[in-house]
């Protein structure tokens, strides 16, 4: 198993940037393809972007292509997501999220993962 704890949400400005942390304990880092969500309320959880598990394959959904970075660091067993340009619209709850999964492979489905942190908010408002 691993345990997820996500950080960093905070209240931003339109156009401000944020950089959210994950980091984990438990099983080896590197065995788990991650991702970040989010969920706005009465909506449902969306992806924000993946990783493989080494890092080779990333995938960004339009929403947050060209604003959002998604990293990952095995040695700190933590996974970071660098939000610029953030719009009002990006205002929720971020999750991240772990999977086994298979080498190099991306996963988009929230019900693809099987480990899942506490979720931290994001607000963007002036």
């Amino acid at each position: 198993q691993v345990q997820l704890v996500e950080s960093g949400g905070s209240v931003v400005q339109p156009g401000g940037s944020l950089r959210l942390s994950c980091a984990a304990s438990g099983r080896a880092f590197s065995m788990y393809a991650l991702g970040w969500f989010r969920q706005a309320p009465g909506k449902e959880r969306v992806l924000v972007t993946a990783i493989s598990k080494t890092g080779e394959n990333i995938y960004y959904p339009a929403s947050v292509k060209g604003r959002f970075t998604i990293s990952r660091d095995n040695a700190k067993n933590t996974v970071y997501l660098q939000m610029n340009n953030l719009n009002p619209e990006d205002t929720a709850v971020y999750y991240c999220a772990a999977t086994v999964g298979n080498n190099g492979w991306t996963y988009r489905n929230p019900h693809e993962y099987n480990y899942w942190g506490q979720g931290t908010q994001v607000t963007v408002s002036s």
